[in-house]
């Protein structure tokens, strides 16, 4: 459910389509994609906009239930994985719900991705640098 002012057409448009339970992806710009969802690339460079600009971003019109990550971003990409995990803490805060947070393992994470209603590509060029959200009500 949108909650607030988006100025990318598709991504808004998106957002206010979610209904309960539906997901989106966002990843870096090596994320496969598979041929189901549909695909915004917002990727321009090398970094540009960052993973975490479109996460803030989109987390600020969609309400968030649920999270999946891969496991490896612990690992492999840590300071990252600190942000997204400060981020969610405070989107808790903000919507006044818990975000159940969820790792699997890279290879089940493209897979769920197929079960997404779009995925969003940013420019991020940093290892694992990827999320599932499902969509909340604000009720």
């Amino acid at each position: 459910m949108k909650k607030g002012a988006l100025l990318n057409s598709a991504i808004s448009s998106l957002v206010s389509r979610l209904g309960h339970t539906d997901t989106l992806t966002i990843g870096d710009a090596g994320l496969p994609i598979p041929a189901g969802p549909e695909r915004i690339d917002l990727a321009l460079t090398n970094g540009i906009p960052g993973f975490m600009q479109v996460v803030k971003t989109v987390t600020e019109e969609m309400q968030v239930e649920s999270a999946i990550i891969a496991e490896e971003i612990k690992s492999h990409n840590p300071q990252l994985h600190d942000e997204l995990s400060a981020l969610l803490d405070l989107l808790q805060q903000r919507q006044g719900n818990t975000i159940s947070v969820q790792y699997v393992t890279h290879q089940q994470f493209k897979q769920l991705t197929q079960h997404s209603q779009a995925v969003i590509r940013s420019g991020e060029c940093s290892p694992y640098a990827n999320i599932i959200l499902s969509a909340g009500v604000t009720f």
